[in-house]
């Protein structure tokens, strides 16, 4: 039997559109995109998390030579969230990047470990992430997704090991 997923997103214009707290987040990832470090692939991504007491705990990837001892910005960022705010709930994440090779319109999302890594923070505290994406041009377009189920259908989960 086949069947199909819908995935459900919301589209702006550009971040003008965003109400005041989703504005400032996605231009605290904007910010955090010049952290990063990255000398080998010139692509800098920026992440920012919104926490419910309205703090902004904010992370930039940083790779390393050893490619796989990179870490990816989101995953920074919720690092931080743990040592920061560890019982806080997170009501937003927004994604942002700067491409040192040359600019474009595209926008991007987390790869498959930041997901899950997401995931996991969503199931712990029992309620949505929602995940804003664009990048770092004025007139970006910015994609709002309500969970992180939307980009993870089929998540594993601590129900997955009983």
């Amino acid at each position: 039997m086949q069947k199909e997923l819908l995935l459900q997103y919301q589209e702006y214009n550009n971040k003008e559109e965003l109400n005041d707290p989703k504005k400032a987040l996605l231009d605290q990832a904007i910010f955090a995109t010049k952290l990063a470090y990255a000398p080998y692939s010139k692509f800098r991504v920026g992440a920012a998390v919104l926490m419910e007491d309205g703090r902004m705990i904010s992370g930039a990837n940083i790779e390393n030579a050893s490619f796989p001892a990179g870490i990816c910005a989101e995953r920074a960022a919720l690092s931080s969230v743990s040592s920061l705010a560890p019982n806080v709930k997170i009501l937003s994440i927004a994604v942002s990047y700067i491409n040192d090779n040359g600019q474009n319109e595209s926008i991007i999302s987390p790869c498959g470990i930041c997901r899950q890594v997401i995931s996991e923070y969503q199931q712990r505290q029992g309620s949505p992430i929602s995940i804003l994406l664009s990048n770092s041009l004025p007139s970006s377009k910015v994609i709002e997704i309500p969970s992180i189920e939307a980009l993870l259908p089929f998540m594993f989960t601590k129900a997955s090991l009983d």
